[in-house]
């Protein structure tokens, strides 16, 4: 495990390696100086015990102030190039992340929260960056420091070095000891930091529902749970980071104090000089600081290695759906809107049953087919599959004779216009949401789509119009203004084929009818499946499907339908009694 993450470690850095090497190779020099010092320090003071002189003790102060000063500017250039290129791999991994979230199916997130993956792609990101910044430095620091600090030491006194050093394999073990418990208290923190950031992103987009059925009080009890947990997960890991840390710094101390008592036994016995012994104190001291960092070294790695894998996760995740090894371009213009679904069935992972089960039929071009039936009954899975959100089988659907599964991704979804049942809009002004589609189109081709929506005098009427910013989700428009933006937006691209999942559930069933209609008519005539629960608008289709249990059971047109028993008359009945009633 620990083999991969290095090597997980070497992949980030290795379109880096001129500038991470060329921080390590100025560390290097760093510790090159440190070395140095201490030894002209000592030759100093030698000498002075010789022959004093004002003259020399200005030479080495001014000697050893200048190489202190040259020491801080080249570790100062170290730390900005190593701590840059863990900023850069930040950056790489966020845009890869994000890149490839792009590529996954709509199941994926469905199984994973946004709350969940926003911490990964933010917070764990951070981490692998500090990993890649602090933690590299001090590593790479420490061992610098002990490389070439113990042989200058043991060429001043090897019994003295010997002794002050005999400490730190302690430390060592200390660190083994701890290493696994600080990493399962780690990925614990994260898991729970996650799970806050969820209920956090729910709760912000779910308020208005919050506050309907008043239950701020119950999720604010459910945010204090939360609370708890990653509370009590972080007293645990500083609980053992408190332990641990003191252990390392005190046992670090431990070899000054050897040095300390034994050094002057030493120099009275004439085994070692004064400015040996002042070497060697230095010396000492020089590892105390990067060994007593050692414990938040450990701690940034282990944080860093659960990042990685949280992370590496997600970049693992291979799209079901994606292009076939030779996928097929076409034109959406040359597309005359054909579609032949035939003996499609699909399963949910899990289910019990298929939610389709050998469905087949022929939509024509220019054709509006209307497609009805109970909750459940497999429309919606029908609708996701023709642009393919889902993972389909070849051989089931076919656009103008071609095989959806063959057709490269963007050409088939440039194809097909899919407005679903929830009606997504950003952030963003009426205008771009229309045109998302389209981000360069003209105004005049925005409010053309917006006429053929019905929604064209209500923008009019806005405070800005076409620029006024519809909040989050569209939280400033009404669900009828939604689902006509969203249509809107789907007009705009202009594509043979029109898919409407119950895309005007909020909108009055006369609006609604005007809007079938506009889309049926003119001499730009798109192939329209309108998948609806308004069944006085779907009579208007040139065909109804009637679905159920994840067949299609009945078609026809509506005159035809209600000639004949079956579930369409009885959901025809059941609409006009709900007309009379209400």
């Amino acid at each position: 495990m620990a083999r991969s993450h290095l090597q997980k470690l070497g992949t980030y850095l290795r379109p880096h390696w001129r500038r991470a090497s060329l921080g390590m190779v100025a560390l290097m020099v760093v510790n090159l100086l440190g070395v140095w010092i201490p030894l002209l320090i000592r030759d100093g003071i030698d000498q002075l015990q010789v022959t004093f002189s004002f003259s020399k003790v200005t030479y080495y102060v001014v000697l050893v102030l200048v190489l202190a000063s040259l020491m801080w500017l080249i570790r100062m250039a170290s730390r900005i190039t190593i701590f840059g290129v863990g900023r850069q791999v930040e950056f790489n991994l966020k845009q890869q992340l994000f890149e490839h979230l792009l590529t996954l199916e709509p199941a994926y997130f469905s199984q994973n929260t946004a709350g969940e993956l926003i911490s990964r792609a933010t917070s764990d990101v951070d981490n692998i960056r500090r990993l890649l910044g602090f933690a590299v430095l001090s590593l790479v620091n420490i061992l610098f420091a002990y490389a070439f600090t113990v042989p200058v030491m043991l060429s001043i006194s090897v019994q003295l070095t010997l002794i002050a050093l005999a400490v730190y394999p302690l430390m060592l073990v200390l660190v083994q000891m701890f290493s696994h418990r600080l990493r399962n208290q780690q990925l614990q923190v994260q898991e729970r930091l996650s799970r806050l950031s969820d209920l956090i992103q729910e709760d912000l987009s779910g308020i208005a529902l919050i506050k309907i059925y008043a239950q701020e009080a119950n999720e604010r009890q459910a945010f204090q749970g939360l609370n708890q947990n990653l509370l009590r997960a972080n007293l645990n890991l500083a609980r053992t980071r408190n332990t641990l840390f003191p252990l390392l710094g005190g046992l670090a101390s431990i070899s000054l104090l050897v040095i300390l008592a034994t050094g002057a036994s030493a120099i009275a016995n004439g085994a070692l000089s004064v400015g040996d012994f002042v070497a060697l104190i230095l010396y000492v001291e020089r590892l105390v600081f990067p060994t007593a960092l050692l414990g938040f070294t450990i701690t940034a790695y282990q944080r860093g290695e659960v990042s990685i894998d949280r992370v590496e996760a997600i970049l693992n995740a291979q799209p079901q759906i994606q292009n076939s090894s030779h996928p097929i371009a076409i034109d959406p213009e040359q597309i005359t809107g054909h579609l032949l679904v035939r003996d499609l069935t699909y399963h949910y992972p899990n289910a019990p049953t298929p939610a389709l089960n050998h469905v087949h039929f022929e939509v024509f071009p220019g054709e509006t087919v209307a497609i009805v039936g109970p909750v459940g009954s497999g429309k919606s899975t029908l609708a996701n599959a023709l642009p393919r959100l889902l993972d389909i089988a070849s051989g089931h659907i076919f656009l103008d004779s071609y095989d959806v599964t063959k057709l490269a991704l963007r050409d088939l979804r440039r194809t097909i216009a899919y407005v679903p049942q929830d009606s997504f809009l950003f952030s963003a002004t009426i205008g771009d949401n229309i045109r998302y589609g389209e981000p360069l189109d003209e105004l005049v081709n925005v409010e053309y789509a917006a006429k053929q929506a019905q929604i064209h005098p209500e923008i009019r009427n806005f405070p800005q119009q076409y620029h006024t910013i519809v909040g989050e989700r569209g939280i400033t428009l009404s669900g009828g203004q939604r689902q006509r933006t969203a249509l809107a937006r789907a007009l705009l691209i202009d594509a043979p084929i029109l898919i409407l999942d119950d895309a005007l559930s909020s909108v009055d069933n006369q609006t609604a009818t005007m809007i079938l209609k506009n889309l049926s008519q003119g001499a730009q005539q798109k192939t329209v499946l309108f998948i609806s629960h308004q069944m006085g608008a779907a009579a208007l289709a040139d065909r109804i499907l009637v679905m159920d249990a994840g067949q299609v059971v009945q078609s026809g047109n509506h005159e035809q339908l209600l000639d004949q028993p079956g579930l369409y008359r009885s959901l025809w009945e059941q609409h006009k009694l709900e007309e009379v009633l209400y």
